[in-house]
């Protein structure tokens, strides 16, 4: 197993080329991001100190439209983390079928340490910096990990200002009254529940009985818990970066009370000590004997050398890259179906691309609209991505990325005539 999550991201794209016999010069272009920047962001300090945070834009491929992608702040942000996750991004909005390149941004920071006034200051920064870079026909950055609705106002400000005029359709994941789309805090979460559903008929378990458990409690994890919980499935475990919990009494595979949880952690921090439960670290949840598995924190969780104890009989990656390419081969050959990152956790990119489409008319539409439309879009995709899975006789991963590699390759060829 490569610790290079771009290794990673670089392998699964040459498994796509070799099924389409891809014409080895699109494969050289989809094999490198096409351009990355650096940046150097001066913050002066509470305290009036001047620090320099480095800070990274990769614009991996925009061959069907502007490039897409999130904006972490994090202190392990690094190069090959952000190129692979703009590659992840460029094979996601292509399955989908959006009009989208894929991008990433991200800060070495850890914003906890930070005050709010701060991080403003180097939200607006970040955009300082790359402001010939970014924009609706450009590029149009989002929240990501320790990001969110206020950042993007911040960033979407700083941008205005810049240019003069109002531009909200420079970032997406912004608060309601500056643009932002009406259902697009649960949007990853409803996508994936959408595409588990349709996995679930698939593989003819009962969504009443089926077993649940969430690696990762933020905040697709906590949506997905809380709306899979309301439909009646039973989550027995749940997870964030202190630990995890399960029931610590008879029957087996109790189920949590997701509600009290969410409150719990808003409490406390974490769900670690949440009453009636029995303390368990994440990578005994991801062994647990359950029928579905959600990693939705980190990636690269399940390895080569976990994935032979894994039990569930589905897994929806709502996390970026949680399965290892070795992980993948030892999952398929115990008959484990693993539903891609690239569609699982699509619903957040769908309805961005919606938020993107409504600034851009300045006419907006209700939650019901967009969720609605969420769900046309993910359950067709589910539907072609299944359909080449059964049709070429390989894993949803592969057959996901064969429909989404071919899509970008065609229009490589078709703009470049190769």
């Amino acid at each position: 197993m490569s610790k290079d999550p771009f290794i990673n991201a670089t392998k699964q794209l040459e498994n796509a080329a070799e099924l389409l016999n891809l014409n080895k010069n699109v494969l050289e272009i989809l094999r490198n991001p096409k351009r990355i920047f650096e940046v150097s962001i001066p913050v002066e300090m509470d305290s009036g100190e001047v620090k320099v945070f480095k800070g990274y834009r990769s614009q991996y491929n925009d061959a069907l439209g502007p490039f897409k992608g999130g904006i972490r702040f994090h202190p392990k942000v690094n190069l090959s983390e952000i190129k692979a996750l703009s590659a992840w991004m460029t094979w996601k909005c292509a399955v989908v079928g959006l009009p989208l390149g894929g991008g990433k941004g991200g800060v070495i920071v850890d914003p906890k340490k930070l005050s709010d006034k701060e991080i403003e200051k180097l939200s607006r920064g970040y955009v300082q910096a790359l402001k010939d870079f970014i924009g609706p026909e450009k590029d149009i950055p989002a929240p990501d990990v320790y990001t969110n609705p206020q950042i993007m106002a911040w960033m979407m400000d700083e941008f205005s200002k810049i240019k003069g005029y109002n531009v909200p359709g420079v970032v997406t994941g912004k608060p309601l009254e500056v643009g932002g789309a009406r259902g697009r805090s649960f949007s990853t979460a409803q996508g994936g529940i959408y595409v588990l559903e349709k996995a679930v008929k698939k593989l003819k378990l009962n969504s009443k009985k089926t077993t649940v458990a969430i690696q990762g409690f933020g905040n697709a994890g906590s949506f997905m818990a809380k709306i899979l919980s309301a439909l009646g499935y039973s989550i027995v475990a749940v997870s964030d970066s202190r630990g995890g919990v399960v029931m610590n009494y008879e029957p087996k595979n109790r189920a949590l009370d997701i509600k009290s949880i969410i409150k719990f952690k808003k409490e406390t921090g974490s769900v670690v000590g949440f009453p009636g439960t029995k303390t368990i670290t994440n990578e005994q949840l991801l062994k647990l004997d359950v029928d579905v598995l959600v990693p939705a924190a980190l990636e690269n969780v399940i390895t080569e050398k976990n994935a032979g104890q894994i039990k569930a009989k589905l897994i929806i990656e709502l996390a970026n890259g949680p399965v290892t390419p070795e992980a993948d081969i030892k999952l398929g050959k115990k008959g484990i179906i693993v539903i891609p990152d690239i569609l699982a956790n699509a619903g957040g990119v769908i309805v961005s691309y919606f938020e993107w489409v409504q600034n851009l008319q300045n006419y907006y539409w209700s939650e019901r609209e967009n969720i609605s439309k969420l769900k046309i879009m993910i359950e067709k995709s589910f539907d072609k991505v299944w359909m080449k899975k059964e049709s070429l006789d390989i894993s949803m991963r592969l057959a996901a990325y064969v429909l989404a590699v071919e899509k970008v390759a065609k229009a490589e060829e078709l703009r470049k005539g190769l």
